[in-house]
């Protein structure tokens, strides 16, 4: 039987610690330049402020399903038992806020900043003309912009309302750049969606969090009673031709009465008893059309979701950028890791002991 020879390495720790300080002036250096960058990284990076929403909606599971729904979303399951058929639930609001058509109703959101410098300015203009960069960014930005001088803007340009199917490359950019700019997390335990809005003016980003709200609230207010406003027009439509059907058999009842007040014949009489009777007939359907329609409102308002606002949006006071002292600190340890595996490439036989 044959030995396999097998190869360790060790590490002579007091030699690399005497190298370490024999080249402590280099390595001054190299984290002195390390902390030089880090100061100039930090103070090019622009200032972004952040402010939250945090909202509790409606539940619409009940009865005995519903129970168990809520016992499952304690222990983080998602079972959706008895639920009144809703496709959009908690959980993919995240995905409605990302989708084109929300992202393009939040273009011509009226903005102003803090410093009133920039007042009730559509939010997508705003997005455009008057966002800070870092100085390292700045020829990616000509770049861009140098393309698009020589591309011309199609598609629902051209008709002057934007078709969220249909959009520029600037428009694209445009959704990329506020998509970017939205957070929306959902607690799957309690339901609890916490909506956060990032921008580099406070003011604006409470504006657009509130924004973004009130659009989220509408999205799904609009799809939960989508089916009963649909039902409550198709109730209006006949409530509006039963009144019509009522008014004219009354109308022509009534002028066969006024013109035949003293004309007693059997033929009359027979004649009125018919008016009369088709004037009923359109009065009962008339009487359940109403009452139909009383119901279909009253469905809508039932369907019309509840928001509890557990957080409302503040103003930030500060600034939500990584802390310039964990910036120097990154950097610096960055430039000691890079000068001593330069140290460790030239010193590698005199370090790692091979046996």
């Amino acid at each position: 039987m044959e030995e396999k020879n097998s190869h360790k390495i060790n590490i002579d720790i007091i030699r690399l610690i005497k190298l370490i300080y024999e080249d402590k002036r280099k390595m001054m250096i190299y984290c002195g330049v390390g902390a030089v960058v880090s100061i100039i990284v930090a103070f090019s990076i622009p200032r972004i402020y952040k402010s939250s929403v945090m909202l509790a909606p409606e539940e619409t599971s009940n009865g005995f399903s519903g129970n168990i729904s809520s016992l499952a979303s304690m222990v983080g399951m998602n079972m959706k038992f008895g639920t009144s058929g809703d496709a959009i639930y908690p959980e993919i609001y995240p995905d409605a806020i990302e989708s084109t058509e929300f992202l393009v109703s939040l273009f011509d959101v009226k903005v102003t900043s803090k410093d009133n410098s920039i007042k009730d300015m559509p939010y997508s203009e705003y997005l455009d003309k008057h966002q800070k960069i870092a100085w390292w960014d700045y020829p990616k930005d000509w770049m861009n912009n140098l393309k698009n001088m020589f591309k011309s803007d199609e598609g629902s340009a051209k008709s002057g309302k934007i078709d969220p199917s249909f959009l520029t490359k600037k428009q694209f950019d445009l959704c990329k750049a506020i998509s970017g700019n939205i957070d929306c997390h959902v607690d799957k335990k309690t339901n609890v969606i916490d909506i956060v809005v990032t921008d580099q003016d406070p003011l604006i980003a409470k504006t657009m969090v509130n924004a973004v709200t009130a659009q989220l609230q509408l999205f799904i207010t609009n799809y939960r009673t989508n089916k009963a406003r649909n039902d409550e027009q198709y109730m209006e439509k006949l409530f509006h031709e039963a009144e019509a059907d009522y008014t004219k058999a009354r109308l022509k009842y009534a002028a066969f009465c006024e013109a035949n007040t003293n004309v007693v014949l059997k033929s009359v009489e027979s004649k009125m008893e018919e008016l009369e009777n088709e004037m009923q007939l359109k009065h009962n359907i008339y009487t359940q059309v109403v009452q139909q329609l009383q119901m279909a409102k009253a469905k809508v308002q039932e369907r019309t979701p509840a928001f509890t606002t557990l957080q409302n949006a503040t103003v930030p006071v500060k600034h939500s950028n990584m802390p310039k002292v964990f910036i120097l600190i990154t950097f610096v340890f960055l430039a000691f890791i890079v000068r001593l595996a330069i140290l460790l490439k030239k010193n590698y036989k005199e370090i790692f002991l091979f046996q």
